[in-house]
């Protein structure tokens, strides 16, 4: 091996060590008092059943907030068990979504499409999703999952091309 392909190596193994340590130093989890928060939902219409199941359908400009987690779209499906709401399941132009973090951060998210599973605290973003953690960096994709209890994210292109990810440094990152 010559001394520039193992100085290329090593910078490899660096930007690769670098990106890692992004990744671990992002992984922030969604604000947990959260999920214990009422479900408070608007729209400019709605077809709902009575009863503890069944779906209930919410169309043009929903309007979903629970605790810090605010959402925006153009339509939504709500699915309920037992009366409790289990997923949500929005579209719109694009549907956006915003919470704060335990961490006292937020995140911003955004896509065509968003399936929301509040029993395993899950949210998977479709079609030209972004999400953005304002100061720590930002991930999108065709496809992007995002596990609000762990802080994992999942992407991928998605017949989009490429997962496109920037991670800030650290100390571009003002207080954390």
């Amino acid at each position: 091996m010559t001394r520039k392909s193992a100085e290329a190596k090593r910078h490899v193994v660096l930007l690769a060590a670098g990106a890692l340590a992004a990744l671990a130093c992002a992984g922030a989890v969604a604000r947990t008092s959260d999920r214990s928060q009422p479900l408070d939902v608007a729209a400019a219409g709605s077809d709902c059943f009575v009863g503890d199941d069944g779906p209930c359908t919410l169309t043009g400009n929903v309007h979903l907030t629970q605790g810090s987690l605010t959402v925006h779209g153009g339509k939504a499906t709500l699915h309920r068990t037992g009366g409790d709401v289990r997923r949500v399941v929005l579209t719109g132009a694009p549907v956006q979504l915003s919470q704060e973090l335990d961490d006292g951060s937020r995140i911003n998210a955004r896509a065509s499409n968003v399936d929301y599973d509040l029993s395993t605290d899950t949210v998977v973003f479709t079609g030209d999703a972004v999400i953005d953690q304002p100061g720590r960096g930002n991930i999108a994709g065709g496809r992007i999952a995002y596990n609000m209890k762990s802080g994992q994210v999942q992407g991928t292109g998605e017949g989009k091309g490429q997962v496109k990810m920037r991670f800030l440094p650290k100390n571009a990152q003002g207080t954390r």
